[in-house]
């Protein structure tokens, strides 16, 4: 029977490998390394002037706690590039505290797609409820070298002031097996590069298969 209006062809939906993991343990790198389409979810951060940011105890914004993320939006720009492979979506300047502007993402085809930040792990029940998730992971290092990697980084890209930095830094290296504990039970696959590679892969390739 010939294909018509009446009778489409489906599409087969691509699929998002989310990809957590501390601040500074390579999300970014590993995920441009990738060669797949990558979606930036620390794009969806709150500007710094909504009242419903969380607090720490000083007064200052938690900005490692996901209510000062947001989520719905996330996995709506997900759920838009697993349907139609394109979104819409916001991009975040750390420095300026909120969005800038907004880019669109498309997949061109691909099956297979990286959604990376900090907060990934809070969405996988979400994704592998719709059926959208190809696999999950949390990348771990030790917590020296992901401190010194996120101090290099947030200091090269001028994130904030130094002293905030290191305060924030000594933190997070403090708090990093409760970050990958929370993680991991949130149903993100702990691993180190090498394995995160070769998981990606095959969730790239199981993505061109199901698009066959």
């Amino acid at each position: 029977m010939s294909d018509s209006p009446l009778n489409p062809v489906p599409i087969a939906r691509a699929r998002v490998v989310l990809l957590s993991g501390p601040s500074g343990s390579g999300k970014s790198s590993l995920a441009e390394r990738s060669g797949l389409p990558v979606l930036q979810l620390d794009d969806f951060y709150k500007d710094g002037d909504d009242p419903s940011l969380p607090l720490l105890p000083d007064g200052s914004v938690d900005w490692d706690s996901p209510l000062a993320w947001h989520r719905e939006q996330a996995v709506a720009a997900i759920r838009a590039l697993c349907d139609t492979g394109r979104a819409e979506v916001p991009v975040y300047s750390i420095p300026q505290n909120g969005r800038v502007s907004t880019q669109v993402l498309e997949l061109d085809g691909a099956g297979a797609f990286v959604a990376e930040g900090v907060f990934a792990a809070e969405i996988t029940a979400d994704c592998a409820a719709e059926e959208l998730l190809g696999d999950a992971l949390c990348l771990r290092n030790g917590a020296l070298t992901t401190a010194w990697r996120r101090l290099r980084r947030d200091v090269r890209e001028g994130r904030k002031s130094l002293p905030v930095l290191v305060r924030r830094g000594w933190r997070l290296m403090r708090a990093e097996r409760d970050i990958v504990g929370r993680q991991v039970a949130l149903g993100a696959r702990p691993c180190g590069g090498p394995e995160a590679e070769r998981r990606i892969r095959e969730a790239a390739r199981a993505g061109e298969l199901s698009a066959v």
